[in-house]
């Protein structure tokens, strides 16, 4: 019978400790698939990207080449064009008036929901999941009667109060989890302190739920800075153009320069870019407390 000796026992420990600390690495299958995945995400970015760096002969020659020379003229006429900015000025105001919309509304609602027992609470929490089956395409004819009626075509009120409805439902439903989760504890002791319930939302929930404040904000900026389709619709104005609808008569203007083209497009697709890589973790952590919630 052997007797283990504290040495023995040292040396295991650490074998063990080393065995915890070494990186669990996947199949390499996975590792392939996911590198594919990304290069079939970035190659069309890193395609326009380059290419406003290149002069129309080159891509005329050479498509998939690289910028010999590097070539910063395309990127400079746009940044020196009024027009960039003007539809750029009309992209941020949209993405942050939708956003503050969405966000104020939907922690309203979502509050009422989580934290609230009434009769209708349940039909209304399937009405907003059940907006998530229905996108804006199924409904842009009679929305475009709609703000016709309403006075609202060719202005900016007139796409920013449909994104802000649009972008509701799935507010509601990454929210909801998280106001849920806040312990009734602390609304009592809120109450015995003497605040209010508008005082409780405002002190606490605010707090309490702001990573998934910062999710729905991110997603409903993101998602109104790409709109298209409405804006299309809506707008008819060149003075009132957004970004996207200004990469297409851009594109239509110039559509012998293909260089100049895609500088345009690039420049145009930078914000949102810059905006979710900043705050990619912000969405991944929104959205695993929501579930978990």
């Amino acid at each position: 019978m052997s007797v283990a000796t504290p040495a023995a026992g040292r040396r295991l420990a650490r074998l063990t400790r080393r065995d915890e600390a070494a990186p669990q690495w996947g199949s390499p299958v996975t590792y392939l698939i996911a590198v594919v995945l990304i290069a079939i995400c970035v190659t069309p970015v890193a395609y326009i990207v380059l290419g406003g760096f290149r002069t129309n002969s080159q891509i005329t020659v050479d498509p998939s080449g690289w910028p010999n020379p590097w070539q910063v003229g395309n990127y400079l006429d746009v940044l020196e064009s009024s027009v960039f900015w003007q539809e750029f000025g009309n992209s941020l105001i949209s993405a942050l008036t939708t956003t503050v919309g969405v966000v104020a509304l939907g922690l309203m609602a979502s509050f009422v929901l989580a934290r609230y027992t009434f009769a209708a609470r349940g039909a209304l929490y399937t009405l907003f999941a059940a907006g998530l089956m229905f996108p804006i395409t199924v409904a842009i004819t009679p929305l475009y009667l709609l703000i016709k009626n309403l006075g609202l075509v060719n202005s900016l009120a007139g796409i920013i109060l449909p994104q802000i409805a649009f972008a509701l439902p799935a507010t509601v439903i990454i929210l909801v989890p998280f106001l849920a989760a806040i312990p009734k504890e602390i609304e009592e002791a809120a109450a015995i302190d003497g605040a209010s319930r508008l005082g409780f939302f405002f002190r606490m929930v605010l707090r309490l739920s702001l990573p998934g404040v910062i999710t729905v904000g991110i997603l409903a900026f993101i998602g109104a800075w790409n709109s298209y389709l409405l804006p299309l619709f809506i707008l008819n104005d060149h003075a009132q153009y957004t970004l996207p609808l200004g990469v297409q008569a851009f594109s239509s203007e110039h559509s012998v320069d293909t260089a100049r083209v895609l500088a345009f497009t690039s420049l145009s697709m930078l914000p949102s870019l810059i905006f979710f890589s900043l705050f990619e973790r912000r969405i991944v952590g929104g959205l695993t407390g929501a579930v978990k919630g």
